[in-house]
């Protein structure tokens, strides 16, 4: 699937930091905001852009501040979860609007439960890609072993200098084998890959990338006393996710006052790749309730 030709390339300043933006869409239409996790960029949503715009949708997508042409702070505070979702609040409003309709896959969708739980006013519709709510993971990650093991390398990640020499051998190696195993076998070309690699070895990029992780585990953000998400939810889970359990999608559902789960038995946790077409109808048949 070609993405539009109509895509503009923009970098503005939201929330302290310079962001690349792709937009794309009427200025009038409603606001899509597409929400990448890591190890992506963008070009995760490549396969979305145009069923979105065609749908009559304006989209905006970040590299959100870290990755690929956004700047790269250098502080653990500048990764937290109130810093992220500044940044999405941020673009809402640069966008001109006081709502938007955020889509979230990996970090990004951990991102947007965040937003819906800690600032309902802005999201108008909430879709989840493979994330489940951060309390139900939060529980599940202390009790569970079989996501305690399947968390091995977020504790990994922790450790200082060591994950960014070990990633960046090869031209990020690491990453470049971590998608190919965990994804469907033809999910990524080798073109695709090779234009992960420019992302990953940006300068100062994987140190950036994995600040997310150290920030959410050292600098933790704090529960409301409500944990319910109030906003409509549709959660898309691929079924053959290595890193996460697929029981923690229902409980993640059930925190959702108006919430709906699809689970795609053939997808892996890169589900909007692997299963592009059944993802975009997912998500158009939502958004145009």
């Amino acid at each position: 699937m070609m993405i539009a030709s109509s895509i503009v390339h923009q970098t503005v300043v939201i929330n302290g930091v310079r962001l690349h933006l792709v937009t794309a869409g009427d200025l009038n239409a409603p606001l899509v905001l597409l929400l990448h996790g890591f190890p992506e960029y963008w070009g995760g949503w490549r396969y979305q852009i145009d069923p979105l715009i065609q749908a009559g949708y304006r989209v905006i997508i970040p590299d959100q501040r870290g990755y690929h042409l956004s700047d790269k702070p250098r502080e653990l505070h500048e990764y937290t979860i109130a810093k992220l979702i500044g940044d999405v609040e941020g673009l809402i409003t640069w966008a001109g609007t006081e709502q938007a309709i955020v889509i979230g896959h990996d970090w990004g969708a951990l991102v947007a439960w965040w937003l819906a739980l800690l600032k309902p006013e802005r999201v108008r519709k909430l879709a989840i890609l493979n994330v489940p709510h951060p309390y139900v993971f939060a529980k599940t990650a202390k009790t569970d072993l079989r996501q305690m093991l399947k968390s091995w390398y977020a504790l990994f990640f922790q450790i200082p200098n060591l994950p960014e020499w070990m990633i960046s051998l090869g031209r990020a190696q690491f990453f470049a084998n971590t998608l190919k195993m965990t994804a469907n076998p033809d999910t990524f070309s080798d073109a695709d890959i090779e234009a992960y690699r420019q992302v990953w070895l940006q300068p100062d990029a994987i140190r950036s990338m994995l600040m997310w992780y150290r920030a959410y585990a050292q600098l933790p953000p704090k529960f409301p006393k409500d944990k319910r998400i109030k906003v409509p939810v549709r959660m898309i889970w691929g079924v053959k996710d290595i890193a996460l359990i697929e029981e923690l999608a229902q409980p993640s559902i059930d925190l959702c006052d108006q919430g709906e789960l699809f689970k795609l038995q053939d997808a892996t946790h890169w589900v909007q790749h692997d299963q592009p077409e059944q993802v975009n109808q997912l998500l158009l048949e939502f958004l145009a309730r």
